[in-house]
């Protein structure tokens, strides 16, 4: 193995010394004071400066937000010479469209299938989580790679298919990315996911679309994502006067003993108010999750309206399965009024499709919230749970 990764260092240094070598001999010539902001109208984490050739993107430490968690500069003309001393901050330099990634997650996967490059997917971590037919044909002929746990990926193999960049999701507290760092490979760091409004968190779609080399078509599917959002948000609005006051809305079930509800600041929590919904646990500060006990569940949203769970399994979740699992959960007034709404994780592409498309889960939400705002349209994610 050692033998492998002396050759890879070998090999991309010699890579980004040539690119150097040409660049300092031809071209054009640009410097940090070419730079011209990119607007960006949701994103808090993210920002964006264009130059000549290039651009450069800063990325906020989400957990921290004095400080800076990754800047990227993306040169996107090969012919601009760059004058790499003025950067006086750390970065990653990455040549666009990238070619081949190293993928994380399914939704990254279902985004770069989406943008239409699912081609540059070169491997993929939980393979197990991931439900693309395309992505599933590659892993079984061998053009796609399994690295593994994505906690701990399969080094040698990703030596061997040696990606252009790794898409990787970052945590707070987690010490890094161990010796995948060491491999030298640009790590692109995912942190949408701690943006703090769900358009917000869909925007982050212009950044993977300027990586790949195809940001007119991110940008397009981003301005449609805001119109249907916007739109559907002005429907509950404009028309509150009009829609049934007052429905009241629990989320989620037991997970090793607590139970997470979105807090009210939360990518959810803000969904759930533009559903115009009354989400019982609004109050909890944050923009993450809280762990509740069952009994602060109980106390707080015992006579809830309506009641939306999410659950992975073959077998499909009923009233009766439910309250086999857990028989105080049969004490909620949506359970006794058969008000419950289920999203079957297994059978849905809910995870892979709603980050960069939360206005298809705001009208779901709408559907059940309010079904006379959209009396032809129906949920795709969340249906009723059946007896």
């Amino acid at each position: 193995m050692r033998s492998h990764y002396t050759l890879y260092i070998i090999h991309h240094t010699l890579a980004i010394l040539a690119t150097m070598v040409i660049s300092s001999c031809s071209g054009r010539s640009t410097t940090s004071s070419d730079l011209e902001p990119a607007p960006l109208r949701y994103a808090t984490n993210l920002t964006c400066e264009h130059g000549d050739g290039f651009s450069i993107w800063t990325l906020r430490n989400p957990w921290d937000t004095t400080q800076v968690l990754h800047r990227y500069i993306l040169q996107h003309d090969t012919l601009t010479q760059l004058d790499y001393s003025r950067f006086t901050f750390p970065y990653s330099l990455i040549k666009t469209p990238v070619r081949h990634a190293g993928v994380a997650t399914a939704v990254h996967c279902g985004l770069l299938d989406e943008l239409g490059i699912g081609t540059a997917i070169a491997g993929v971590c939980e393979k197990e989580y991931i439900d693309l037919p395309a992505v599933n044909e590659g892993l079984a002929a061998g053009r796609i790679a399994d690295f593994g746990n994505g906690m701990n990926p399969n080094i040698e193999r990703i030596m061997d298919v040696a990606p252009d960049i790794l898409l990787l999701t970052p945590f707070e507290h987690s010490g890094g990315y161990g010796r995948v760092e060491r491999l030298g490979i640009p790590i692109i760091e995912c942190a949408e996911y701690m943006e703090v409004s769900p358009l917000a968190r869909a925007e982050w779609i212009r950044f993977y679309g300027e990586l790949f080399g195809v940001a007119e078509r991110a940008d397009s599917i981003f301005h449609k994502v805001e119109s249907n959002y916007l739109a559907l948000k002005e429907i509950t609005h404009s028309k509150a006067s009009h829609v049934k006051e007052g429905v009241s809305l629990l989320t989620e079930m037991l997970y090793g003993g607590q139970w997470f509800v979105p807090c009210g600041q939360s990518t959810m929590g803000i969904m759930f108010a533009d559903a115009g919904a009354n989400y019982l646990f609004a109050n909890r500060k944050g923009s993450g999750s809280v762990a509740l006990s069952f009994e602060t569940v109980l106390d707080e949203a015992q006579d809830a309206d309506v009641w939306l769970v999410k659950y992975n399994s073959q077998s499909p979740l009923t009233y009766s399965s439910l309250a086999a699992d857990y028989q105080p959960y049969t004490r909620f007034r949506a359970f006794l009024q058969r008000h419950i709404y289920a999203c079957d994780l297994a059978h849905n592409h809910f995870y892979e499709e709603t980050p960069f498309h939360p206005d298809r889960l705001l009208r779901d939400l709408i559907c059940i919230l309010h079904p006379e705002l959209l009396p032809d349209q129906h949920p795709v994610y969340y249906h009723p749970l059946q007896e």
